[in-house]
């Protein structure tokens, strides 16, 4: 017998029709209810999931289309099959108006039933992972970002290479700019989940209203402007990973439901009674530290240690000044494909820059300036003219105070936050857990203008 997680409801007026459907679709590992009217599917649809509604086209009261249509605005992504014994080109081309996903003709061939079935639902199910499996081509390509010779980064892969075909839940720790998004990528693209949803969420991007909804989907009705049902990313990712980014900046009620879920496999939708067990793997990260967010009560313990079965730390770049060198190469021949230019290089004092850059904004900040660089290169060889003038004042560079550190960490920190919440000040002094005004301040003193740090962004 297959195994299938699919519920499937049968409709049909004779108890005969429902027996044999009932029967055929059960030993095909389908979940299978039945009803006997049009009235009593839609009481089913309203109390309960399923995954496909295959009803006969002519019955008392609410007939098939009628059926499809109500159930439609109860559930807009369910499949509905019509079948029918009065088959005529008029039939069909009604039922596929409304709707309907396709129609059979009674009497039915058993094996055409099955086929059709699994084909719709095959068809959803790779409608659902699209999203998944255009992150994998993006992760093929996006992979060999992580060029390295460092014995740092070569430690790293080898913890990496051990922890993806488990079953562990896994917490990526590092500074912005590290990757940390590319390695969760990585690992279910790697891990024997491959073939299943890879779903993302970042948890500082979403309001917190809006984030519970997001996770856990909810009923039609079950709060005000819940016209439909909506599948949460925790059941689109069932079978797959789940990714769960900036877990610092999750609420605290959202965080006792996460660990809810881990621990029973059972998700429940707002306005739902009956929860849908699932089966994910969770990886998170983060660049805050969490430890330290649990002593001040802004995280719980029980969910870090849920979470952190395994933890990875991804080097930083300004720990790891050997691999520079092999970035520089790597993107400049990427963006000299995107740019079509034909640049071989840097000289010999753009390299000892980089290598001495500070590199708080890590990969992602000398990948942002190797693109700005070669897009302005006038020449073959990429020159010390071609990098932004503030980076390379070598007066500021060469301070070794720690508050003149600081500063600069502090500077980076908040560009970061300026671009994350598109220069909304109040949501990022809420962020930073500053006053505005401490903001504003910070700002002032650090340089950092609107307009100017927008155009340098």
């Amino acid at each position: 017998m297959k195994v299938n997680k699919y519920n499937i409801l049968v409709v049909d007026d004779e108890k005969d029709i429902c027996r044999a459907l009932d029967f055929l679709l059960s030993s095909e590992g389908y979940s299978v209810d039945t009803a006997l009217s049009g009235e009593a599917a839609l009481e089913k649809i309203k109390r309960k999931w399923y995954d496909l509604v295959l009803t006969d086209l002519k019955m008392n009261r609410t007939d098939g289309i009628g059926l499809l249509k109500k159930a439609k605005e109860i559930s807009p992504s369910l499949i509905v099959i019509i079948m029918t014994a009065y088959a005529s080109v008029d039939n069909a081309v009604e039922t596929m108006k409304v709707g309907a996903s396709d129609y059979i003709v009674k009497p039915f061939v058993n094996e055409d039933v099955k086929i059709r079935i699994k084909r719709l639902l095959d068809h959803r199910r790779l409608s659902l992972e699209n999203q998944a499996l255009r992150r994998q081509l993006s992760q093929q390509l996006r992979c060999k970002e992580f060029v390295y010779k460092s014995p740092q980064m070569v430690s790293f892969f080898d913890a990496l290479e051990k922890v993806i075909p488990t079953k562990s839940n896994i917490l990526i720790l590092g500074e912005s700019g590290t990757g940390k998004g590319m390695i969760a990528e990585i690992i279910h693209y790697n891990s024997p989940r491959r073939d299943k949803s890879f779903i993302s969420i970042n948890c500082s991007a979403i309001p917190e209203g809006l984030l519970e909804s997001e996770l856990f989907g909810y009923r039609k009705g079950a709060f005000t402007g819940a016209s439909v049902n909506k599948i949460g990313l925790i059941a689109m990712a069932d079978g797959g990973t789940l990714f769960l980014d900036e877990i610092g900046d999750m609420p605290l009620a959202v965080q006792a439901k996460i660990l809810k879920v881990i621990e029973s496999g059972d998700v429940m939708p707002l306005g739902d009674t009956k929860p849908r067990r699932v089966d994910i793997r969770v990886i998170s990260a983060t660049n805050k530290n969490i430890e330290k967010m649990i002593k001040e009560k802004k995280f719980r313990e029980d969910l870090y240690y849920r979470l952190n079965v395994i933890e990875l730390s991804i080097p930083l770049l300004r720990d790891r000044r050997t691999d520079i060198p092999f970035l520089v190469q790597h993107f400049i021949e990427m963006f000299n494909s995107e740019n079509n230019k034909h640049i071989k290089g840097v000289d010999k004092e753009t390299a000892k820059f980089l290598m001495n850059y500070p590199w708080y904004g890590n990969v992602r900040e000398l990948r942002n300036i190797i693109e700005r660089a070669v897009v302005l290169c006038n020449s073959d060889i990429i020159s010390i003219e071609d990098i932004p003038q503030k980076l390379r004042n070598k007066d500021f560079l060469n301070r070794d105070s720690l508050r003149d550190r600081i500063g600069y960490y502090e500077r980076q920190i908040i560009l970061d936050k300026l671009t994350r919440y598109n220069h909304n000040k109040e949501d990022v002094a809420k962020d930073l857990d500053i006053d505005l005004a401490t903001l504003y301040r910070k700002m002032k003193k650090l340089g950092i203008g609107e307009r100017k740090d927008q155009k340098e962004q």
